[in-house]
């Protein structure tokens, strides 16, 4: 059986989500102190705004740019399930969140907090607890 060529960067998921994010940096910053996300690759441009970055949380790859004319940013809604939803809401406020809804149990099996991040982008972040 022929060898399959390699298709996507080792450690990706299939699917990412890709922000445009007005001032990128503060999504990474936010990012690393929420989620302790890793920085897998950063480039910048010649004014030092972001041209791309990968970000790795836990199992899965956040790309993200800072907007452009042609690609202005927008923000978005992200779901994050994390081990300790309360831990985390509670770094997200210290890293400059603004609460939407403190962590609690509503219909269904998992913890859940939101946070605004910095950039306007809103996290959902979860724990299921059964």
């Amino acid at each position: 059986m022929a060898e399959h060529p390699v298709y996507k960067p080792p450690g990706h998921s299939s699917v990412s989500i890709y922000l445009m994010a007005d001032e990128a940096h503060r999504v990474i910053k936010f990012a690393k102190a929420v989620f302790h996300a890793e920085i897998l690759r950063k480039m910048d441009r010649a004014d030092g705004r972001i041209r791309h970055a990968e970000l790795r949380i836990d199992d899965s790859v956040l790309m993200l740019s800072d907007g452009t004319d042609e690609y202005p940013a927008f923000p978005v809604w992200l779901h994050v399930y994390v081990p300790d939803v309360d831990a985390a809401y509670a770094r997200a406020l210290e890293a400059g969140g603004v609460a939407i809804q403190p962590p609690e149990q509503k219909d269904d099996e998992d913890r859940r907090s939101g946070v605004r991040d910095p950039a306007g982008n809103v996290w959902w972040i979860s724990t299921r607890i059964g």
